[in-house]
């Protein structure tokens, strides 16, 4: 029998020995610090009784590719109405690693979107209504010579590990139904299918000419969006993106192999304006993703994109899950607000939605990329032409000419400054929901450096402290409300030994509370919980399928202070029926380690032996070899 008794000293939390030390950063709703870097915090030994993130660098999920926001025509136009050297301060404080935030991740439109500064819409293949250009011979990106390409070479300059996407808000009106950028479809035939493949290869090329490569290519923004309001919009049913792309992929392989094709690109779920939107006898497929990824077009795609306008981002893991070869891209997202919200509001309303849908949620469901909207936009939300008149971008351009930055350049900035292009996400415990429960919630990243950045939110209003634990190394920490930070250390900091997949696992629980099998889920956001005060004889009983053999066990109570065992007793069994005690214990908070000599067995069953007015909750077991 091993008995776990943490002692006084872990009650008062960790014990430091000139531990290696976390480098903080920290960004508040009101603005009082602004990715601040504070005081570094140092590591100890021993427990916490805070909820306790725990990192497990040996578990890992997606590489990361980058993050940021798009130069619109609008977002090129407001930095160039700076003079040069202002200018060049603003473009530096996005793209800098070292003095700015260092973005990494661009999607261009190519073409018009709603965000122009143009006095009309455009694409880079116009010709007089009525005519067609099926062979491109007035194809010209040089609308974009004046001020977007100059801003995205700069951009190359400052951050040479940038990633740059492409995406089409409309073909040209010749090749569409109804002869409009506004609306309409591609016409229904190969030649027109077959011109705009070759007008994207035509944009890569010349994209790539003038010093842009460009990376990844989705062929069309929001392909379900049939009713822009007054901007370029093409509704492109799955058959038409599929047979675009399955001509596009063996021309790009050829001219530009270097560049990915991404298919959807639009919303986690289908907007009810959308479905409603569907002309009668069709399927508004709003399972579109799945079903583009089920033709024969996906042998030419390097996965999906999605936008945050509708549904959540449990939809990126859904779609993994489904066809886990494929990677997952996020491509879109504005701060918006109400008309008469103040600069305060939303200001702390973006922060902390997007700290928990986008920053944290998009990344900890399978996203490679985080990137919003317009990258810069003046105060009035503008300019744009048709389309959101309440968008907000990273900078604002000031009345008085000065530059702001806002809500999403922190946001973003959290992660692009610290978690570099080829990190890899790992695992972590994190408390908080997309939808709000008020807990802190994380994701964690091990860069190509080796190096550990570890991005936190308190969804609370209230400061809310917590604990991080790398294997046996410790630190605690009381980050204000909807506050977020990020932390990083050096790669010495090592950590627990492999943890086994309760993968097939199942589990039983007297009494069955909100559920046994929350506790075995891998998600500690969710929990099995007695439902009732602690009791001796009330019992967590998992079944892992299978005999295994482990040296410790954690017991994680999660983010609801309190709710942890008094006192338990753990006990394995080879069969269900012959039990023996492989430890007891006390517990004095959220999380409890439980070292063992090596214990081989199928079950395990954690019973309650004294009582509490709280209630039992356990969010997470773990095992360890």
């Amino acid at each position: 029998m091993v008995l776990v008794v943490p002692g006084s000293a872990a009650a008062a939390g960790p014990r430091h020995h000139h531990e290696a030390r976390a480098r903080v950063w920290v960004t508040t709703t009101d603005r009082a610090e602004l990715l601040h870097e504070r005081a570094p915090v140092a590591f100890g030994r021993g427990a916490s009784t805070q909820p306790t993130i725990t990192v497990n660098p040996d578990q890992t999920y997606q590489r990361m590719d980058g993050f940021g926001a798009s130069i619109t025509d609008s977002s090129a136009s407001v930095l160039y109405r700076l003079a040069p050297r202002e200018r060049d301060q603003a473009v530096r404080s996005l793209f800098d690693v070292k003095n700015g935030i260092g973005v990494s991740f661009l999607r261009q439109p190519i073409g018009s979107s709603d965000f122009t500064a143009a006095a009309g819409h455009y694409t880079y293949d116009d010709v007089p209504a009525g005519q067609t250009d099926v062979a491109l011979r007035h194809f010209s990106v040089d609308h974009d010579r004046a001020q977007i390409l100059p801003l995205l070479r700069q951009a190359r300059r400052l951050n040479p590990q940038l990633t740059i996407l492409g995406t089409p808000w409309s073909p040209p009106a010749w090749m569409k139904t109804g002869d409009s950028l506004v609306g309409g479809r591609l016409k229904d035939d190969p030649k027109i299918y077959d011109a705009y493949a070759r007008y994207l290869v035509k944009f890569v090329q010349a994209y790539a000419a003038a010093g842009v490569p460009i990376d990844y290519l989705t062929v069309q923004n929001e392909p379900q969006n049939r009713k822009p309001g007054g901007y370029p919009g093409t509704d492109m049913p799955v058959r038409q993106q599929a047979a675009v792309i399955e001509r596009l992929g063996p021309l790009l392989k050829k001219a530009s192999p270097n560049t990915k094709i991404l298919g959807y690109d639009h919303n986690w779920q289908t907007h009810p304006g959308d479905v409603g939107s569907t002309p009668p006898g069709e399927d508004p497929e709003t399972d579109y993703p799945d079903q583009l990824l089920d033709t024969p077009a996906a042998k030419w795609l390097a996965g999906t994109a999605y936008h945050c306008y509708s549904g959540d981002p449990s939809a990126q893991t859904a779609l993994h899950q489904a066809h886990p070869d494929k990677g997952i891209w996020f491509t879109e997202c504005s701060g918006s607000h109400g008309p008469d919200d103040t600069a305060e509001q939303i200001f702390r309303g973006t922060l902390t939605w997007h700290a928990r849908n986008l920053t944290i949620g998009v990344t900890r469901n399978w996203g490679k990329s985080v990137v919003n909207w317009n990258i810069a936009l003046d105060s009035t939300g503008g300019p744009h032409l048709g389309g959101c008149g309440t968008c907000t971008g990273l900078l604002t351009l000031q009345p008085d000419g000065t530059v702001r930055t806002d809500a999403e350049y922190y946001t973003i900035g959290h992660l692009s400054k610290f978690v570099r292009p080829g990190a890899v996400r790992i695992a972590s415990t994190s408390f908080g929901t997309t939808g709000w429960n008020g807990q802190i919630m994380d994701v964690a990243f091990r860069n190509p450096d080796g190096s550990t950045a570890l991005v936190v939110h308190n969804q609370n209003d209230d400061p809310r402290t917590f604990a991080v634990a790398v294997g046996t190394h410790t630190f605690e920490y009381t980050l204000p409300g909807g506050a977020l930070a990020t932390f990083v250390w050096p790669r010495s900091v090592t950590a627990h030994p492999g943890e086994l997949p309760l993968t097939g696992a199942t589990a039983v629980a007297y009494p069955p509370g909100e559920g046994a099998t929350l506790a075995i889920d891998g998600d500690a956001s969710t929990r099995w919980s007695s439902g009732a005060a602690q009791t001796p004889g009330q019992y967590l009983q998992v079944d892992l399928g299978t005999p295994r053999t482990f040296r410790s066990l954690a017991i994680d109570s999660g983010g609801y202070l309190g709710d942890y065992a008094r006192a338990w007793q753990l006990s394995v069994s080879p069969d269900g029926q012959h039990w023996t005690t492989a430890a007891t214990g006390i517990g004095i908070g959220q999380l409890t380690t439980v070292n063992l000599h090596p214990t081989r067995a199928r079950y395990l069953r954690l019973t309650s032996t004294t009582s509490s007015p709280n209630w039992w909750s356990i969010a997470d077991l773990r095992l360890y070899r």
